[in-house]
């Protein structure tokens, strides 16, 4: 196990709440004695939450910075202490408290930890206290402003192009290819079911596939509707998101009116979209390069992104 082995991301409290809870539970509240009301507080939802994920996308540690700049609940599983996992969880919470040009980040240290926050510049500041019946260092550590790069000039986009039909899965298959090798960081998958004669077809799974390997920590965002659908049978895309799991995120939606959607779209972040009316049909429309479509159906899919869950359908296989 190594530093690579985990990730540490934003996270979104209402869909991650409990891979937080389940972290908390097993570290603050289980292991250290806390009572249940302190580890679920009112400010929890006010504040910056981080979340670090093995590669099967498993919580693994959890941490917060609270709006009166105070560092809290960091809780990191038993198994993987001492494998970084605290400092990085450390590190994101200073530089979100930079990038929000705070000058100053406070926290209360059990004894055991006072030399590792000793290490990242914390100072003591005060007299021991007792918080949750645990006698605790209160700890401050001063921030420089973060360094604001020059602006580089903007990129000159590229030219629209004009909205172009689909009319048959030949269609769709080589635009979605198109779509995918363009795509720099990120693409946006909305599928009733992962349609297996695009999803499975394995020009575009390649094509994933190079995405993933070849864009520099760039992630592939899927919701799906029917998952019990995609685990009915082998699906070369899931398949793939084992291999590769930390550029592949899975949600599900909750929500009624999002399950029953009827349309499907893959959306890059080149301004590029394809639509389809009916996601069991192969009939819509697409571009390279629409950037006032491609921004209306950005907006739809984080909205819906941020109603959805975690598809834990699929942790038992190994994602």
């Amino acid at each position: 196990m190594n530093i690579s082995d985990f990730r540490v991301e934003p996270a979104d409290y209402r869909a991650d709440l409990d891979d937080i809870q389940a972290v908390r539970e097993a570290v603050l509240v289980v292991a250290g004695n806390a009572n249940d009301q302190t580890e679920l507080d009112t400010v929890d939802p006010d504040c910056f939450h981080f979340i670090a994920r093995d590669n099967y996308h498993q919580a693994i540690g959890v941490a917060r910075l609270a709006p009166n700049k105070t560092i809290g609940q960091m809780a990191v599983l038993e198994t993987w202490r001492k494998k970084g996992v605290g400092a990085a969880l450390l590190i994101a919470l200073i530089d979100k408290a930079r990038q929000l040009a705070w000058t100053e980040v406070i926290l209360n240290s059990p004894p055991d930890a006072i030399g590792f926050y000793e290490k990242f510049g914390f100072v003591k500041a005060g007299n021991t206290i007792t918080e949750s019946r645990t006698p605790k260092q209160p700890m401050r550590m001063a921030l420089d402003p973060a360094n604001k790069p020059e602006r580089p000039a903007p990129k000159p986009r590229d030219a629209l192009v004009e909205i172009t039909e689909i009319k048959g899965l030949e269609d769709t298959q080589s635009a979605l290819i198109q779509l995918i090798r363009k795509a720099r960081r990120q693409i946006c998958i909305y599928s009733s079911d992962l349609e297996p004669v695009l999803y499975g077809n394995a020009e575009i799974v390649e094509a994933l596939k190079l995405f993933a390997i070849n864009s520099g920590g760039g992630n592939i965002l899927i919701i799906v509707q029917d998952t019990m659908a995609v685990r009915s049978q082998p699906h070369p895309l899931i398949d793939l998101a084992q291999r590769l799991p930390s550029a592949f995120l899975l949600r599900t939606p909750v929500e009624a009116d999002d399950l029953q959607y009827p349309s499907a779209y893959l959306i890059n972040d080149r301004d590029g979209y394809l639509f389809r009316q009916r996601s069991s049909h192969y009939i819509g429309v697409w571009s390279p390069t629409m950037p006032s479509r491609n921004r209306q159906l950005t907006e739809e899919f984080d909205h819906v992104w941020q109603r959805c869950r975690t598809c834990t359908e699929f942790r038992a296989l190994g994602l």
